[in-house]
């Protein structure tokens, strides 16, 4: 059982906001201005926030920026954090939220090539297919013919192993409605695959 509120800043101060520290602990901490504890989460969760902000906005300046605004924000709204969700869910929420405003600044409405050039391909296995080299090339080409709804459905479950309700959370959307575009985003990508040779097991999951 994870440990929050008060309990969660004294087992904070004990474990020296070292280790294996709970997130939530840290936040607790973060709220009383405990900056120890802010370079802790933020060293913990920089690097899939950086990813995931990546895959958005498809430019490492705009990235490392949203990093830096998601973690201030963080660091301003730590006291309001209530433990509904994961915090490593609110983090992700407040970091779409900031890629989302750049992408609106930016008049962008798409995701470009370099999406395919920063999705991690170590645990993606769509259809239980095996990760070779090849045909993780395959799968990251395929992936940037999906609609950037279904991308970033396929990048949350798959890469950042979000629930439903987690997704549903991050992008602010109802539960069947990230049900619904994770159908069709898997029958997608089944459609792609089966058309490449080394996928063609995948073609009755097409149908």
């Amino acid at each position: 059982m994870q440990t929050t509120g008060p309990r969660a800043l004294n087992f904070a101060r004990r474990a020296g906001l070292v280790g294996a520290t709970a997130d939530e602990a840290l936040v607790a901490a973060i709220a009383k201005g405990n900056q120890r504890a802010m370079r802790t989460l933020y060293n913990r969760h920089r690097v899939r926030v950086f990813r995931f902000a990546l895959r958005i906005v498809s430019d490492a300046g705009y990235a490392e920026d949203i990093v830096s605004e998601a973690f201030i924000e963080v660091w301003r709204q730590a006291d309001r954090f209530e433990g509904r969700s994961s915090v490593s869910t609110w983090i992700m929420s407040i970091a779409r939220f900031k890629a989302l405003s750049v992408l609106r600044r930016r008049q962008e409405t798409e995701f470009d090539e370099k999406l395919a050039e920063t999705v991690a391909d170590q645990s993606f296995t769509p259809e239980n297919a095996v990760l070779e080299t090849d045909r993780r090339a395959q799968i990251r080409a395929c992936l940037t013919q999906l609609s950037p709804d279904h991308r970033e459905i396929i990048d949350l479950v798959y890469y950042h192993d979000k629930t439903i309700e987690e997704v549903a959370e991050i992008i602010r959307v109802p539960k069947n409605t990230v049900k619904t575009r994770m159908f069709y985003a898997r029958k997608r990508l089944a459609q792609l695959l089966a058309r490449c040779h080394d996928f063609d097991d995948l073609a009755a999951a097409a149908l």
